[in-house]
């Protein structure tokens, strides 16, 4: 069925295809803004200004009542946790094992709490190459979007204001290439996607001419495609319009300080960052001020060393509040952060962070569509079973070297043949790509896994 509409999409007029992802859009925000949104919004604006006292309240109380449901509807946490007194009490947080990816991946079904048909599915690679698939319930969408706008709306946003969206989703035909237009239109809600599977030089300027023609209000999304294009605009010395972009919300990759300076002098604006994940992990949010903040009311955060003691420079274990379907307790999510101490005059009394230290954006590099960041690499993975880890290596320009580490029992050649379209339709049709099946890829010296190793030199 999604093939019949992809073929369907691709044959019809570029006028027509803005429709069709203004129609979509619309049944997807009816999902997300639906009857109990407004009540979370109002709820969060109206606790801005907690103590963090009140907040370290309403956070046990959240604790307790999720570790309950959890007990509940969870198969797999009721076998975890049959042998450990309270384990909804948030002082006995510590008694409860970590979970990772790995035991997500394998035990997902009996960690589900709700049939599928029931719940929102999120599909996501993430950028550690894990194939996963986490269930909410439409409540923990609403409360997760609430919290989401709440911090936008501190800066001006709300849905409806005109958008420059930088996303992995993949809109463009190849007509649209042959214009040089690499961006379809929500007519409804105002937002424009510009694609992240073409910055290439090539295309740069059609960038920089679209944004300042649809002059929008805000920019969301990858931060390192932004950056691209912000590059170039500044290299050839483009005096990008002021008081147009109010501020830029990057998602799914870190922000260095370079990427944050680049963005901010090309666009005339502020940076405001934020974390969380696919699967679900609570939120870290940036205030007025440039700090980063943890929510309290959205999560547990463990910050530990590698003997899994608390330390102020780890990794990131963390609790979330709102993913009921997929309950994810002490789950170490394959980040890490670094706390920073004293208080901010925001207003906001939540601790403060730092910096976040994970999810270093890495790419890999096509000579026909340019730089491929690390969140379109990870979608590889959508629509493909099997696959429980990948890492691309590219040590010269026109070849891939893919290491897969797949389950047997759930992989086919058609999810292979799926891998390899998804990963084609970023990298273009002349790159080599080489598959190799491996029982294990390792870690790094520091123990991380990466999922792009890129040997070219600058």
């Amino acid at each position: 069925m999604a093939n019949f509409k992809e073929k369907i999409y691709e044959s019809v007029p570029h006028s027509v295809q803005n429709l069709m992802i203004t129609f979509f859009n619309i049944t997807a925000y009816r999902k997300r803004y639906s009857k109990n949104y407004s009540k979370y919004l109002s709820h969060y604006k109206a606790n801005n200004n907690l103590t963090l006292e009140e907040l370290l309240t309403v956070q046990k109380e959240k604790y307790s009542a999720f570790i309950s449901y959890t007990l509940k509807n969870s198969d797999f946490y009721k076998s975890l946790y049959k042998d450990i007194t309270s384990p909804e009490k948030l002082e006995n947080l510590k008694n409860l094992p970590i979970i990772n990816k790995e035991m997500l991946r394998h035990d997902i079904d009996s960690i589900h709490t709700i049939n599928k048909k029931d719940g929102y599915i999120s599909k996501t690679g993430g950028t550690t190459g894990k194939s996963l698939e986490v269930l909410f319930l439409p409540e923990d969408i609403e409360e997760r979007f609430a919290i989401l706008d709440n911090f936008r709306n501190k800066f001006g946003y709300t849905l409806g204001k005109k958008t420059a969206w930088f996303s992995g989703k993949n809109l463009l035909t190849k007509r649209d290439l042959k214009k040089n237009r690499l961006w379809k239109t929500d007519y409804y809600h105002k937002v424009r996607y510009y694609s992240t599977f073409h910055i290439h030089e090539k295309y740069m300027k059609y960038y920089i001419e679209n944004l300042i023609k649809f002059q929008p209000e805000y920019l969301v999304g990858f931060p390192s495609t932004m950056y691209e294009i912000a590059k170039y605009g500044k290299k050839h010395q483009v005096d990008f319009p002021e008081n147009t972009i109010k501020a830029i919300f990057p998602t799914a990759e870190t922000i260095t300080p370079d990427i944050r300076a680049v963005l901010e002098s090309f666009f005339k604006t502020s940076v405001y960052n934020q974390y969380a994940s696919s699967e679900g992990a609570p939120f870290i949010i940036e205030c007025k001020n440039k700090n980063l903040h943890l929510e309290l009311q959205s999560g547990v955060f463990e910050v530990l060393d590698d003997q899994f003691n608390n330390t102020n420079k780890g990794k990131l274990v963390v609790t979330a509040f709102h993913t009921h379907g997929t309950p994810l307790i002490r789950y170490d999510i394959g980040d890490a952060i670094e706390l920073k101490e004293g208080t901010c005059n925001c207003g906001n009394n939540n601790p403060l962070v730092k910096e976040i230290l994970g999810r270093v954006s890495d790419y890999i590099y096509s000579e026909e569509t340019g730089k491929i960041n690390l969140g379109n690499i990870s979608n590889c993975l959508k629509g493909v079973k099997g696959i429980i880890k990948f890492q691309i290596q590219q040590h010269v320009l026109d070849k891939l070297v893919i290491l897969i580490v797949k389950d047997e029992t759930k992989f086919s050649a058609n999810d292979e043949k799926t891998f390899l379209e998804n990963l084609r339709a970023r990298v273009g049709t002349n790159m080599e790509l080489s598959i190799a099946y491996t029982k294990e890829i390792p870690v790094e010296k520091s123990g991380k896994f990466r999922l792009v190793k890129n040997f070219l030199p600058n």
